[in-house]
């Protein structure tokens, strides 16, 4: 339903830790129906919520009247930035290098998106692997627990005005949206939900990772080392296995001289392990700006935050985990 629309977002934020609790995210808008109810919504929830809509330079006067919508309603910024290609992925590559310096972003996908990307995936690469609520670079999906019909009528209901979606329906998308989605539905009823629920399911490891593992474990040497890819290794000394190499967190780079560390971003009250020192007040000593502090990678042991990658270290262990960082 539409009137708990707000109540499921907000759910959502929480679980998954997406934005901090009335803190300030750039919520960027096509103008259609999805961006506008999730900007609606967070405003309503009492977020610190800016616009921002990308103009690609494609479609013309249509394009045009989407960036003015935008900034008519929703007092969006307009950033313009072109893709290398008009494909898919080289737009929404674009759309996210092209904004990342506003920081924490949340877009408008949905349940509905999600169900169509589930599809594709599967019959493209046999993968059932879904969007993922929150991508490394700060970009956060708080509507995936809403479908696309509930924020049409949520923004009927409220006399929001919206873009309507211009999909090509010869796109791949388009087809699977328009055709065979519906067709699966006739075939049975609950086949979108079987669908959608295989998102959330754990993926299975690429066949190439899995085989290696499944060698490496069978093994009977003492010592057997595998090369796993993407610069990472899998040793089994005996009875143990661990993993060695880097971890990419969007532009850092990070490695460490001791197993079972995890990357994630900051959470609330975060501290430094041994310390009372919060990592906030690390971010705010070191001037980081605001935008950026929840992109920022942690590393984390069971004792807490080890280390805030090039500003802070906690007690013992210093030179524990390198760090290299990449500018954009």
């Amino acid at each position: 339903m539409a009137d708990d629309v707000p109540a499921r977002v907000e759910r959502r934020i929480r679980v998954h830790d997406l934005i901090p609790p009335a803190g300030a995210v750039t919520c960027l808008v096509s103008g259609g129906a999805d961006s506008t109810c999730l900007w609606h919504v967070l405003v309503e929830l009492g977020y610190d919520v800016r616009a921002v809509h990308v103009h690609h330079g494609l479609r013309g006067i249509a394009a045009d009247e989407d960036a003015r919508h935008c900034a008519e309603l929703m007092d969006a910024d307009v950033v313009h930035v072109t893709p290398d290609a008009p494909t898919e992925a080289a737009l929404r590559d674009a759309r996210y290098a092209g904004t990342r310096r506003f920081g924490l972003r949340a877009t408008g996908h949905t349940a509905t998106d999600q169900l169509e990307t589930v599809v594709y995936r599967l019959l493209s690469s046999g993968s059932t692997r879904g969007i993922r609520v929150r991508r490394a670079d700060g970009v956060v999906r708080p509507l995936l627990d809403v479908e696309r019909d509930e924020t049409v009528a949520y923004c009927r209901a409220r006399n929001l005005p919206f873009r309507l979606d211009e999909t090509n329906p010869d796109t791949t998308r388009g087809l699977i949206r328009s055709e065979l989605l519906p067709l699966l539905s006739r075939i049975d009823p609950r086949a979108q939900a079987n669908l959608l629920a295989l998102a959330s399911e754990r993926p299975r490891l690429p066949r190439r990772l899995e085989s290696a593992l499944v060698e490496l474990l069978s093994s009977r040497e003492g010592t057997k080392r595998a090369d796993l890819g993407g610069g990472v290794r899998a040793v089994r000394a005996y009875d143990e296995l661990r993993l060695e190499g880097e971890v990419e967190w969007g532009p850092w780079s990070l490695t460490s001289s001791r197993p079972g560390l995890v990357v994630r971003a900051r959470r609330p009250g975060d501290r430094l392990a041994g310390r009372r020192r919060k990592v906030q007040d690390v971010f705010v000593d070191s001037k980081v700006p605001r935008g950026e502090r929840d992109t920022w990678p942690l590393v984390v042991s069971d004792e807490g935050v080890v280390a805030v990658p090039g500003l802070a270290e906690a007690p013992g262990w210093e030179g524990v985990v390198t760090t290299r960082r990449t500018e954009s």
